[in-house]
């Protein structure tokens, strides 16, 4: 049972991230593009999580974590661009 509920989740994530990617090369605004940038780093987060689960490793639960700060720090570097043009001061 376990086995399908993994293929699903899967399966609706990997949807999701195709979704996210329409959506950031079809955004109409950059805050758009943005925000499908930041919802991709969460589905790519939820994919890696889930396949260490289905595999059983450790390591990718680390290797999410490592993503999810990166994916942050980038989110707040493209909002800081975008609200005023540079992002170091």
């Amino acid at each position: 049972m376990i086995a399908y509920a993994l293929a699903f989740a899967l399966t609706c994530f990997a949807l999701g991230l195709l979704l996210n990617l329409w959506r950031l090369a079809a955004g109409p605004a950059p805050a758009d593009r943005i925000l499908a940038l930041d919802t991709m780093v969460v589905n790519v987060i939820a994919l890696i999580v889930l396949y260490g689960i289905k595999t059983g490793l450790g390591i990718n639960f680390e290797a999410a974590m490592l993503f999810a700060m990166t994916g942050f720090v980038g989110t707040v570097a493209f909002c800081k661009y975008l609200l005023r043009g540079s992002v170091i001061e």
